[in-house]
C-alpha cells in the first residue's frame, strides 16, 4: 500500500467492520428467527437459498477472528448486535445465552486492545415483529428502544461508540419500495413509512443511551454519489431525486429535523400523520456521523414510471463483482459537503468502506491487488478531505471475512479475510498483509 499510518492524524481510527446475521451463525446460541430467515427461505430471494444459519461461525471462532483483527494492527472493530439474539421474540422475555455471548466478545476485543464499536440493528428484525408489520408500525420505535435498553444496560459501559441502526436507506426503501432485502415488499406507502420510522426508532434509541448517561452516539448512512447521465435537465432532476432518497432524506432529519422537498413532493401523501411531530426526537444531537460509501450511480428519467420516475444508467468506470463503479472521489464529496451542509464540526468516519471480487485462493495465499487499489485510493481521499479541514477521524474497512452477502449469498466476497463455506478456515488474503503492515511498521 502507498499509504500508511504515519500519513494520518496519530489520533486517527483504523478499524473494521462486519455484521452478526453476516458472520456470526444464526442457529447458534438461542437466537430467534428473523425476517432474513423467512426471505431466504422464499424461493428466488437469494442465491441458492443460502441463509445465515452458518454464516461464518463467528460464534464459536470470535476469539480466532478477533486475533486476527488485532494482530493486523487495527485500533476498533466495528460489529453489531442481533437484535433476535438478545430477544428472540422482539421484547419480552431476554435470551440470557445472547446476551452473554455479546459480553465475552466486548471483553475479547478489550482483551487484545481494541475499541468496540457497536450498532445495534444491522437488519435482522425478529420475525415476531415483522408478523406486526415491522418497519411500516409506529410501534416499532418503541420495540426498538426496549432491545436498546437490554443490550446497552449489559454491554454500554464498554463500548467507544454506539450507531443504532445500519444504512436507514437499505432498511427502508431497498427493502420496502425495491424490494431487494427482507421483508422484499415493492410499495411506496410502505416504503414511505419505513423511511420515517427508521429515523424515529433511531431517535428513541439515542434517547434511551442518553438515558444510560452513555457518550460516543451516532448515526451510520450508506451514500452514493448521484450524477446524471447526460446534459439534460431532466437527468439533473433525476440525479437530484436519487439524491434526495438516497443521501438527503436521512441525513437532513437527523441533522437538521426536516426532509427534503424534492423527496417530499412524491411521499408526503403517503407518510403517517403528524410525522412533523416526531423531527425534534429524531434530530437531537450526536456525537458523530458515519458514512458508508462504495460506488456512484448515474441516473436518467424514466418518464413511463410513476414517481420518482428514474433509472440507473450503466457507467464508464471500472467496476467491482458487485457491478459497482469504482469511483474514489466521491467520497472525498462526500466528506465535504457532509461537514459543510449537516455536521459541521462534529467527527466524521468512514465508517464503511471496501469492494467485493470473486477471490480463489492459489495455495496458501489470495492475491487481491484490486482490493489494496481500491483501499489506497480511498484512502487517499480520506487524506486529502483531511488536508481541507474536514474532520475526519476514522476509517473501517469491509469486511473482515468473506461472509453472508445478504441476496447475493456467499457469493460476493468482500473479506480481507478468506472463508471457506466447506470447513470454515480463515486465510488472511493479500490485502490483509498489506494493511498490516501499514498499520504496524515503524507504530
Amino acid at each position: 500500500m502507498e499509504l500508511t499510518r504515519k500519513d494520518f492524524p496519530e489520533t486517527f481510527t483504523f478499524g473494521t467492520a462486519t455484521s452478526s446475521y453476516q458472520i456470526e451463525g444464526h442457529s447458534f446460541g438461542g437466537a430467534g428467527r428473523t425476517h432474513w430467515d423467512d426471505y431466504a427461505d422464499t424461493p428466488g430471494n437469494v442465491v441458492r437459498a443460502e441463509n445465515g444459519a452458518v454464516a461464518c461461525d463467528h460464534y464459536h471462532r470470535y476469539a480466532e477472528d478477533l486475533d486476527l483483527v488485532a494482530a493486523a494492527g487495527f485500533d476498533a472493530y466495528r460489529f453489531s448486535i442481533s437484535w433476535a439474539r438478545v430477544l428472540p421474540e422482539g421484547r419480552g422475555a431476554v435470551n440470557a445465552e445472547g446476551l452473554d455471548f455479546y459480553d465475552r466478545l466486548t471483553d475479547a476485543m478489550l482483551e487484545r486492545g481494541l475499541k468496540p464499536y457497536a450498532t445495534l440493528y444491522h437488519w435482522e428484525l425478529p420475525s415476531a415483529l415483522a408478523d406486526l408489520g415491522g418497519w411500516r408500525n409506529r410501534d416499532i420505535a418503541s420495540w426498538f428502544a426496549e432491545f436498546t435498553e437490554v443490550a446497552m444496560t449489559r454491554l454500554g459501559d464498554r463500548m467507544a461508540t454506539v450507531a443504532p441502526i445500519n444504512e436507514p436507506w437499505c432498511v427502508a426503501w431497498l427493502s420496502h419500495f425495491l424490494g431487494g432485502q427482507a421483508p422484499g415488499l415493492r410499495d411506496i406507502r410502505a416504503a414511505a413509512r419505513a423511511m420515517h420510522h427508521v429515523l424515529l426508532a433511531h431517535g428513541r434509541s439515542i434517547e434511551v443511551m442518553r438515558g444510560l448517561g452513555m457518550s460516543g452516539l451516532g448515526g451510520v448512512f450508506n451514500l452514493e454519489w448521484a450524477e446524471p447521465a447526460d446534459d439534460s435537465p431532466e437527468a439533473r432532476l433525476a440525479a437530484d431525486r436519487y439524491d434526495g432518497l438516497y443521501n438527503r432524506w436521512f441525513m437532513g432529519g437527523v441533522f437538521r429535523g426536516e426532509y427534503p422537498a424534492i423527496v417530499l413532493e412524491g411521499l408526503e401523501p403517503h407518510l403517517p400523520a403528524g410525522w412533523q411531530d416526531d423531527m425534534g426526537l429524531i434530530s437531537q444531537k450526536l456525537d458523530w456521523c458515519g458514512i458508508n460509501y462504495y460506488t456512484r450511480k448515474l441516473l436518467a428519467p424514466d418518464p413511463m414510471t410513476p414517481w420518482p420516475s428514474l433509472k440507473e444508467v450503466p457507467g464508464i468506470l471500472p467496476k467491482t463483482y458487485m457491478d459497482w463503479e469504482i469511483y474514489p472521489e466521491g467520497l472525498f464529496r462526500f466528506l465535504t459537503r457532509t461537514a459543510q451542509e449537516y455536521t459541521g464540526d462534529l467527527p466524521l468516519y468512514v465508517t464503511e468502506n471496501g469492494m467485493a471480487s470473486h477471490d480463489d485462493p492459489v495455495g496458501d495465499t489470495v492475491e487481491d491487488e484490486h482490493r489494496i487499489a481500491f483501499i489506497d485510493a480511498h484512502l487517499a481521499q480520506v487524506r486529502r478531505a483531511i488536508a481541507n479541514g474536514v474532520p475526519v477521524e476514522g476509517y473501517f474497512a469491509w469486511s473482515l471475512l468473506d461472509n453472508y452477502e445478504w441476496s447475493f449469498g456467499y457469493d460476493k466476497r468482500f473479506g480481507l479475510v478468506h472463508v471457506d463455506f466447506d470447513t470454515l478456515a480463515r486465510l488472511p488474503k493479500a490485502s490483509y498483509h498489506a494493511l498490516a503492515r501499514a498499520l504496524t511498521e515503524n507504530r
